[in-house]
């Protein structure tokens, strides 16, 4: 029998068949074939291309399986991520989006049996927040982007700053009203009465002592408000002169301290990582794995993220700046000084003050090699690797 014609009904239904999904019983994952009956199904497992490949899978099973089951977490995720965010969704919803891809990895070539096995792992190992409810299993994807969540917590930093800022300027005006109610004497308000004469016939006469008066009867008949103001006028010359004599009581001992202190300041920066050190992951984002553990910074990106290797299990992770400590050793170990004037100097621990957090240092390197110096802070050195 000859072959359909390229228009005929048969023709047409098998190319809308191929275009489509097949059933999954009729799949061979390791040739990456979809067969369309059993019939073709079982012509493909006869196949000499198909007995090699078996052939391969044999030699190491587990590398094919964990092949499999890394590109099917990874196209899953990346579904998750990009589809829905980090909205709470049906992890049914998901799949369905993401078997209705023709060329997707299939479950049954993975090391999960089902979609709820899966789910359940995606909690354990913190890629997403999971959940149980009576309708099923809900996925939420974690965003572990340093940009991203450097980005929320500059949003959450200025809503703070400004809820700091309107409280601020709210207690200020109370405290400004309630020194206004304080300041003020309660002020008799004037009685008014009609001007009534005894005798009609008396005359009108007018005093004008006080206002033809000298300045020490004018003194005595003035209200308390004013004397209230010369008395505040002289209490503020008074602390004026207070603090001129204050200013110049500093002495040259006094004013070289101080600008020691502001040198100081001006040498320290916001970023400390620097490659080759040792810190400790202090952000539980990333799941209970690889919090308070210890890891080796291996290259500094952008001043404020590092690429990271952990000590315990060998993992390599991008972290920001504020995800991150540093890592205090024991007595006698060699560290790398991260701020202040010392900055980029590998010295030696030699003691720890632990009622002022600060440590006792002695340089290693440099010009100031041999040199003792106290008071540096716990965050401005750590561990060499």
């Amino acid at each position: 029998m000859g072959k359909a014609d390229f228009l005929s009904p048969k023709a047409i239904g098998n190319r809308i068949k191929a275009k489509g999904l097949q059933k999954l019983r009729w799949y061979c994952q390791m040739c990456q074939k979809q067969c369309r009956d059993e019939n073709g199904f079982k012509c493909h497992c006869m196949s000499e291309s198909h007995q090699r490949q078996l052939l391969l899978a044999s030699e190491n099973p587990n590398q094919f399986m964990n092949y499999f089951s890394e590109e099917f977490k990874s196209d899953f995720l990346e579904l998750l991520r990009r589809r829905f965010g980090t909205k709470r969704v049906h992890n049914n919803i998901v799949y369905n989006e993401y078997i209705s891809h023709r060329e997707h990895v299939h479950m049954n070539s993975t090391q999960w049996e089902t979609l709820t096995d899966f789910t359940k792992w995606l909690g354990r190992e913190g890629f997403c927040k999971v959940d149980e409810t009576p309708k099923g299993w809900y996925v939420q994807y974690i965003d572990r982007d340093p940009e991203t969540i450097r980005r929320q917590e500059e949003l959450e930093k200025k809503k703070r700053q400004d809820l700091d800022d309107e409280e601020r300027s709210a207690k200020f005006i109370e405290e400004q009203v309630r020194r206004g109610r304080e300041g003020k004497e309660p002020e008799e308000e004037p009685v008014f009465t009609e001007l009534k004469r005894k005798n009609e016939d008396e005359k009108i006469a007018f005093n004008l002592d006080v206002a033809l008066a000298g300045p020490s009867k004018t003194s005595n008949t003035l209200g308390p408000s004013a004397l209230k103001a010369a008395a505040s006028v002289k209490r503020k010359e008074l602390v004026h002169s207070g603090d001129s004599r204050d200013k110049k009581k500093k002495s040259a001992l006094d004013e070289i301290i101080e600008m020691e202190e502001q040198k100081k300041k001006s040498v320290r920066s916001d970023n400390w990582i620097q490659a080759n050190i040792v810190v400790k992951v202090i952000t539980k984002r990333l799941g209970e794995k690889y919090y308070k553990k210890k890891a080796i910074i291996q290259e500094v990106q952008n001043k404020y993220t590092a690429m990271v290797k952990m000590i315990d299990s060998g993992d390599k992770l991008k972290l920001d700046q504020s995800h991150m400590e540093t890592v205090i050793p024991a007595p006698g170990k060699r560290v790398l000084i991260l701020n202040g004037q010392y900055k980029d100097t590998e010295a030696i621990l030699e003691g720890i003050n632990e009622h002022k957090f600060s440590a006792t240092l002695t340089l290693d390197s440099g010009r100031m090699k041999g040199k003792t110096v106290e008071g540096i802070a716990y965050e401005d050195f750590s561990k060499l690797a």
